[in-house]
């Protein structure tokens, strides 16, 4: 989605593998034109009555109803249809415009005062509470089921929403209202809080071309507008792929694959037929496959890594790599190109060079030179771990496999013959340990965690309706700070965890309702507390759903950003939970993996429990993983980094010909990764025809390093508790952590909150210890 500034608020769906785009208030505009992030519901057989936007129809169309009747004032999701967004929104449209319209006309009963921040800019952030409702709600529905209905839906509404957010920024004399305040922000009373707001509000504003003049403004809307459809159609494109290519099994292809992956595989083969009873769409032959390999990366890297026949290894990766143009009515390179050159004329109307230029500046990093300074670093060191890792590979294929590998060491062997090779280095075999993370394990693992270092307890709600079966509801409270009070209710969580057909691949959360305490007069408190949803994609199983111990990770990963939804806490909803700068954005979704992890392996004995006998995972299994741990480093920090490479290297082009169609990106990737020395055996982890982080939205567009960025901070932040006197649990330190690094949001600048918990700036060196490469 196109990057439309806060209008009322910014919020961010962060994704670990899929992009994320800005949903809140009116930066949910952003978040709902390319369908980013996380929700829905299961299609429905009423037909909702189209409403006329207007006084007296909000009873027809649930998304204008009042929810304070609903649990936790959730989203009536029982009710919800596709056809209920486009009036929703249209009733939306036109009362967020008329409550900036409202902070134009304020003239805070004196005409000769200055505009105040009241009246501007904590007016401004509450503005658009409907739209930011039901962005919230579209926004999740087109990622978690993008059913053809809501596609549909989707690609109509990216412009209008798009041209809404245009519209927005540049009403007249909106902006120069909070010019005004901004610029006697320091002489005005404010607290640091509120500074930081006014600042913020302001920048949003002028890197959405707030201050341009008219004939500019009106060339940047018509821009935005393009990319929220392109951005829209990239992203689908690469839906339907997935949705559509599967490989059909029999019992005898599965040869080599754990029992975990056959029964994934078989309920896979299940899911795809009773989606072939209600649908056109679907593989060739599936509706009579006992086993299918589908796109989802948890049973593509799973059988890439067990497989026995290179042959089926080879027709997996071949698609899970061209995913974005596996037919040529859907071709993302070409969209992909029309993007580069639309973001590029973006950049050069703000007066940047390159686009990378421009994101950047609005970064922890700073500039695209400080960043290529970390990832050539980490590129150099990772190509040397990478190089000697596929020579124990090759040997071990020469001396101890008996197999003939044509053209040697090939991108869809690496994985399996690694595990070959971890297993006759370290005896340590990952479907060895599978059986001790059953998904209800490691649920609960995340859970103890957080509340051993955060106080919080979760309470399942079978009584309260998700949006989908899969979706479980959790009711979050801590203890009152009132002795003897009753415990205060701090969150609701939700959870999603499995694949499912028009469910986006990856990991991500994002939120129904954002942490706030600027509620208008007589609002109902419950508006203040967030509601969080985690989405994953595990392949379900029809007994108990084992994960891979990376699976456990995204899990964990995907808890720490809801953790920073669940803790925030400040006043105002543009500075609340994840709307932080993007290379901070990682950090404590990174940091919560670090209590489920070999190195500090408390939490694997206690929760680590096989899922047939609850006999806990055996020391020695613990003390191979962890001596395992840094093999094959180079080759994930490869596949992660020539993405960040290529990102920025593509992003800092000065021009893409005179027609972005002529500008072919195969042919760019190819010479860049030639140029970089891209070790032999491995390929990008995201091609460019699938990558949505980059293509799907803006956010992480130029920005892919920040994983890595944020993994210098989180190596350094969990040192912090290594070092402290009552270890991974000291209770100051996880205060100290839940103060500047879950709860503070973008109320103070991120580098100083790392100094206000670290006592100093980040440190590389623990970064490289961990991955092996020091």
């Amino acid at each position: 989605s196109a990057a439309v500034p806060s209008l009322s608020g910014a919020r961010a769906a962060i994704g670990r593998r899929v992009f994320v785009a800005p949903s809140s208030s009116s930066s949910i505009l952003a978040m709902a034109a390319s369908g980013s992030s996380a929700s829905a519901v299961e299609e429905k057989s009423r037909s909702a009555a189209a409403t006329t936007p207007g006084e007296g129809k909000d009873d027809a169309n649930p998304l204008l109803s009042d929810w304070s009747s609903e649990p936790y004032h959730l989203p009536p999701f029982r009710l919800i249809e596709p056809s209920h967004f486009r009036p929703a929104f249209d009733v939306a449209m036109e009362r967020h415009m008329s409550d900036l319209k409202s902070i134009v006309e304020s003239n805070d009963d004196d005409e000769d005062s200055p505009p105040t921040f009241e009246s501007v800019i904590a007016a401004h952030d509450r503005a658009g509470s409907l739209l930011s409702k039901i962005s919230s709600v579209f926004g999740n529905y087109c990622s978690s089921l993008n059913t053809d209905e809501m596609k549909a839906v989707q690609s109509e509404m990216s412009p209008i929403l798009s041209r809404h957010g245009s519209a927005a920024v540049t009403l007249p004399g909106l902006f120069e209202r909070i010019d005004a305040v901004y610029r006697n922000r320091n002489d005005s009373g404010l607290d640091d809080e509120q500074i930081r707001l006014v600042e913020r509000v302001h920048l949003d504003f002028t890197r959405q071309g707030a201050d341009f003049t008219d004939e500019r403004k009106e060339e940047y809307a018509e821009i935005e507008a393009e990319l929220a459809a392109l951005q829209t159609s990239f992203m689908q494109n690469v839906m339907t792929d997935e949705e559509t290519w599967c490989m059909t099994l029999g019992e005898e292809d599965l040869v080599g694959c754990p029992d975990s992956l056959i029964e994934a595989s078989k309920s896979a083969a299940e899911d795809r037929r009773k989606k072939k009873k209600t649908t056109t769409t679907g593989g060739e032959g599936e509706e009579d496959a006992a086993y299918v390999i589908t796109l989802s990366r948890s049973l593509v890297e799973p059988f890439l890594t067990f497989s026995s026949r290179r042959d089926l290894r080879e027709t997996a990766w071949e698609a899970w790599t061209k995913r974005g143009e596996l037919h040529p009515e859907r071709d993302n390179l070409a969209i992909a190109a029309k993007i580069l050159k639309l973001r590029k004329r973006q950049a050069n109307l703000h007066g940047c060079a390159t686009f990378s230029e421009y994101q950047c500046k609005d970064t922890m990093a700073g500039t695209p030179e400080r960043v290529m300074e970390l990832l050539e670093d980490v590129w150099v060191r990772a190509k040397e771990a990478a190089d000697r890792e596929r020579e124990a590979l090759e040997k071990f294929v020469e001396e101890e496999s008996g197999d003939e590998l044509e053209g040697g060491i090939r991108p869809w062997d690496w994985r399996y013959y690694a595990e070959k090779v971890r297993v006759a280095r370290y005896s340590f075999d990952e479907s060895a340990l599978k059986p001790y993370l059953s998904l209800d394990a490691v649920s609960n693992a995340v859970m103890s965690v957080s509340n051993k270092l955060f106080g919080l307890t979760y309470v399942k709600r079978d009584d309260v309706e998700g949006y989908h079966p899969d979706v479980n509801v959790y009711e979050v409270t801590e203890k009152s700070a009132e002795d003897g009070g009753p415990d205060k209710l701090r969150a609701v969580f939700l959870t999603d965890n499995y694949a499912r057909p028009y469910k986006s691949s990856g990991a991500w959360m994002s939120e129904f309702r954002s942490q706030t305490r600027n509620l208008p007069d007589g609002a109902d408190g419950m508006e203040s507390i967030p509601v969080v949803v985690n989405n994953n994609n595990f392949a379900k199983a029809a007994d108990s759903t084992l994960l891979s111990f990376d699976d456990a990770k995204t899990l964990f990963h995907e808890c720490g950003h809801g953790h920073h939804g669940m803790l925030s806490d400040a006043t105002y909803s543009r500075l609340s939970s994840t709307s932080v700068l993007r290379d901070f954005v990682e950090l404590p979704s990174q940091l919560l993996e670090r209590w489920f992890d070999a190195d500090a392996p408390e939490v694997l004995k206690e929760h680590a429990r096989h899922y047939e006998t609850n006999e806990p995972v055996p020391d020695e299994l613990l003390v191979k993983l962890k001596n395992a741990r840094s093999f094959n480093q180079g080759f994930d920090t490869i596949e992660y980094t020539a993405c960040a490479l290529l990102d920025m290297a593509i992003h800092s082009l000065d021009a893409y010909g005179d027609d972005g169609d002529d500008f072919d990106i195969s042919a760019f990737e190819e010479r860049e990764l030639e140029r970089l020395g891209m070790p032999q055996g491995i390929v990008m982890r995201h091609r460019p025809a699938h990558f949505a982080h980059l293509f799907a939205s803006q956010y992480y567009a130029s920005c892919y390093y920040v994983y890595l960025w944020a993994e210098v901070l989180d190596a350094d932040a969990f040192g912090a508790f290594e070092e402290a006197p009552g270890g991974i649990f000291d209770p100051e330190v996880a205060s100290m952590a839940r103060k500047y690094i879950y709860g503070a949001g973008n109320t103070e600048a991120p580098d100083e909150l790392f100094r206000k918990f670290r006592g100093r700036d980040p440190d590389v060196r623990f970064m490289l210890e961990k991955k092996g490469l020091a």
